[in-house]
């Protein structure tokens, strides 16, 4: 459990630091963050998100999918309550009430969650990946539209219909095309959409880096409400979905996908996508920081919690 999670944070944080160091020295232009988040926005993102649907939305693994389907949408619709309420006891503004609410809702379930299975739950991988299909498609019909994209009070329906066809839901909608159908599509197009896909988390945390350059490294560590999150997502969410699982003992591959979920830290679209659109990003590099950093223990704590829970 260490080396995975131990890898993955020195690997995330030396992207950051060389998005840092290079943005600081001024090798790179003052307009990168914005060029960045765009090329995230409308191709790396897009393509992730289209590979996973092409591969993991087949009928062959739906066939399967029933129980994980209805499980991953009852983790879901349970925590979002607590989603919607709780952000606003912790700010009046309502970009950061939107960013809050969607770090809460959704983890980052994708690349440090895929690596934590792996790791430790080899032969339920498979599983854990079409748990996770219902949460891609929540974030992209709902969480990015809805919480992420510009959402002015006064946009005109074209306006509104623009945000949601969004690129990242287009691309979830012809993945999911591709995969239920079964065509068979160029091998050279297939290696294409998954290298992009497989340049999202790299890219996002190098604009992390250029992100963190920008503001205080002070203001970046002392938002008390950040720090409010993160315990709410690493620790009290996990905690409670375990309380939940000892009184209904569902099985073992459904706990383990639901916890794999819910104790990994904040996304990173909340960074990625308001970047491009020119809101402040300092409250959400300083919850993509701080909770990256606590979680090379929580997750700890909570795996060897489940362990002993699972073990009874």
């Amino acid at each position: 459990m260490f080396y995975a999670t131990g890898n993955q944070m020195i690997y995330l944080f030396a992207l950051i630091l060389i998005g840092y160091v290079l943005s600081k020295t001024g090798i790179l232009p003052k307009n990168t963050s914005k060029v960045l988040a765009t090329l995230e926005n409308n191709v790396l993102i897009p393509a992730l998100v289209a590979g996973t649907f092409i591969r993991y939305f087949t009928v062959e693994k739906l066939k399967m999918a029933g129980l994980l389907f209805g499980g991953s949408f009852a983790v879901f619709f349970v925590i979002l309550p607590a989603a919607i309420f709780v952000p606003k006891l912790l700010s009046r503004d309502r970009n950061i009430r939107n960013i809050y609410t969607y770090g809460l809702a959704f983890s980052n379930f994708g690349f440090m969650g895929n690596s934590v299975v792996m790791a430790l739950f080899p032969e339920i991988f498979m599983e854990y990946l079409i748990f996770t299909l219902p949460l891609w498609m929540m974030i992209y019909v709902w969480g990015v539209p809805q919480l992420l994209l510009p959402n002015p009070e006064t946009e005109t329906v074209k306006t509104r219909l623009k945000r949601f066809l969004n690129p990242m839901l287009i691309a979830m909608i012809m993945g999911m095309m591709i995969g239920i159908t079964g065509i068979e599509l160029p091998k050279a197009f297939l290696s294409v959409v998954t290298t992009l896909g497989n340049c999202m988390s790299p890219v996002a945390m190098l604009l992390t880096g250029v992100t963190v350059a920008s503001v205080p490294l002070k203001k970046l560590f002392t938002q008390p409400s950040v720090y409010v999150m993160t315990t709410i997502r690493l620790i009290l969410i996990p905690l409670v979905f375990i309380g939940i699982f000892v009184l209904w003992n569902p099985s073992n591959t459904l706990v383990i996908c639901a916890i794999c979920t819910l104790a990994m830290p904040l996304g990173l679209n909340t960074l990625v996508i308001p970047s491009a659109y020119g809101k402040d990003p300092t409250t959400a590099a300083s919850m993509t920081v701080i909770s990256h950093i606590c979680s090379c223990l929580t997750i700890h704590l909570i795996f060897l919690l489940l362990k002993f829970i699972l073990q009874k």
